[in-house]
């Protein structure tokens, strides 16, 4: 449907926006020294299925109306900050759970530490999907690589909101990993480790405050 040309190029544009650090990245950074590399990672994928309702929103018209619409560019804008801001607090305030379990713990104590799957998930997913810059390029590059002669706009545009996620999965997926190595690193002294999950705390709540702040691009 779409030409091999088209989506080699929308796909190098689309690396070399999502490479660079921004508030996805800083996010799962954020993930990884709070929790870990499985979090990290859950966050990852959470976080492109966000990105995935964009694309949808676009391909039926409602992410254009949003995108040209300062009243909802602000409401997502304070809407995600708001939540980043209450994840980055309490990140920080249950910095220290699950840094006390005994060496001779069963190892399902140890899972009962952790956030489950679908919190993780769920709360990821928000970041990612009232992420108004995120939907702010999607519907302003998407459009632009569709062809009419090759088949519906709204099939066209969501493949490419597929390529886009795909992408950002593996570019993330790779600071996941790195940032949790850091972690690890950290992980032989509970004291260390929990001022590391702080840190990522306050990366979370620091960069909900940016968000909040910032203004639109274009």
């Amino acid at each position: 449907m779409i030409a091999p040309s088209t989506l080699a190029a929308f796909s190098a544009l689309a690396f070399v926006i999502i490479i660079i650090p921004g508030p996805s990245v800083l996010f799962i950074v954020g993930r990884a020294l709070q929790h870990g590399r499985r979090e990290a990672l859950l966050s990852v994928v959470g976080n492109a299925g966000g990105e995935v309702v964009h694309a949808v929103l676009v391909a039926i018209g409602v992410g254009a109306i949003i995108a040209a619409s300062e009243a909802a560019f602000v409401a997502l804008k304070l809407a995600g900050g708001a939540y980043l801001i209450y994840l980055g607090i309490q990140a920080i305030r249950h910095r220290g759970e699950g840094l006390a379990i005994p060496a001779d713990a069963s190892a399902e104590a140890a899972v009962q530490a952790r956030p489950g799957v679908g919190r993780v998930l769920g709360e990821s997913f928000v970041v990612g999907v009232t992420n108004p810059k995120t939907l702010v390029f999607v519907a302003a590059v998407l459009p632009q690589f569709v062809d009419p002669t090759r088949g519906p706009a709204w099939a066209q545009i969501l493949i490419l909101g597929m390529v886009f996620a795909a992408i950002a999965i593996v570019s993330d997926g790779a600071y996941a990993l790195l940032a949790s190595g850091a972690k690890r690193w950290f992980a032989g002294s509970p004291r260390r480790l929990s001022r590391v999950r702080a840190a990522g705390g306050g990366m979370m709540a620091t960069l909900g405050v940016v968000l909040m702040l910032s203004r639109r691009v274009a």
